[in-house]
C-alpha cells in the first residue's frame, strides 16, 4: 500500500502529460481553438438542454445506485451500478452528444473530429485502466 499512491500520481501525470501534448497536436493540426476550462461549452440552446439531462439523469442513477447498494449491502454491488461504471457511462453520453451536437451545428467543421478522437483517447485509456486493474496497481 505504501507504493499505490505513488504509482498512482506517475500514472496520471503520464497520462495528462501525454493527453495535454496529443490535444495541442491536435488542435494545432485541426486547427481548432482551445475551449476555457471547467466551463460548459455548450454549441447551442439544444446541446444544453440534452447536456443537462445527462447530468440530471445521472446524479438520479447516482443516488438510485447508493440506495440499491445499501440494501443489498456494499459486500454485494450490482456491476452495473458501480460509481465508476456510472461515471463511464455519463462520460460517454456527454461527450457523443457534444460530437453529434458540433457535427450538426459547430461553426468550425473541425470542432467535432478533434471532440471524436478526443473521446476515442478516452475510451481507450478508461477501458485499458479498468481492464488491467489499474495497469497492476490494485
Amino acid at each position: 500500500m505504501e507504493t499505490f499512491f505513488p504509482k498512482v500520481i506517475i500514472m496520471m501525470t503520464v497520462a495528462g502529460f501525454a493527453l495535454y501534448f496529443i490535444n495541442k497536436a491536435l488542435r494545432k493540426r485541426l486547427k481548432v481553438e482551445k475551449k476555457p476550462i471547467f466551463s460548459y461549452n455548450h454549441v447551442n440552446e439544444l446541446h444544453k438542454k440534452w447536456d443537462w439531462g445527462i447530468r440530471i439523469s445521472f446524479i438520479v442513477v447516482l443516488i438510485i445506485s447508493f440506495v440499491v447498494t445499501i440494501y443489498r449491502g456494499f459486500h454485494d454491488p450490482i456491476w452495473y451500478l458501480q460509481t465508476h461504471n456510472l461515471l463511464f457511462v455519463f462520460i460517454i453520453a456527454s461527450e457523443a452528444v457534444r460530437v453529434i451536437m458540433e457535427k450538426k451545428y459547430a461553426a468550425n467543421r473541425n470542432d467535432y473530429i478533434f471532440t471524436s478522437i478526443q473521446l476515442a483517447l478516452i475510451i481507450i485509456f478508461l477501458t485499458s485502466m479498468f481492464s488491467t486493474n489499474f495497469f497492476g496497481i490494485i
